[in-house]
């Protein structure tokens, strides 16, 4: 009985021919440097506050005909609740480094104008 005969290039595989020494190659599309600036991100939504006392103060002035003299109260509770609402957000902001350790991308693209990536040796 005869061996079989393979086609050349499972030979060439078997025989290791075809195997490479050391790690593939990369050539990278683009320079392997940081950029100068990152992409400007929303962050996190943030979820609706004073609807309630909002929607009071609606039902108020659709009432009394559009008048703020007649709505004062419900138009002082709005906003007092908006101005809490308010500084609690600028609160959680200057809290956000020390809780999560992120920057927002306005203070990240600051830091990269004052320290820019050197993208060619001397």
């Amino acid at each position: 009985m005869a061996a079989p005969v393979y086609p050349v290039w499972v030979t060439r595989l078997l025989s290791g021919q075809w195997r490479q020494k050391g790690p593939p190659a990369i050539r990278p599309t683009r320079p392997l440097v940081l950029a100068n600036k990152v992409a400007n991100r929303r962050e996190q939504a943030g979820e609706a506050t004073c609807i309630t006392e909002m929607s009071v103060m609606m039902a108020c002035w659709k009432q009394n005909d559009f008048s703020d003299t007649a709505c004062a109260k419900e138009i002082q509770t709005f906003y007092d609740c908006v101005a809490k609402a308010e500084k609690e957000r600028k609160n959680q902001n200057e809290d956000t480094l020390l809780t999560r350790g992120n920057l927002s991308s306005s203070k990240v693209n600051k830091l990269l104008r004052r320290f820019p990536q050197i993208t060619r040796y001397v």
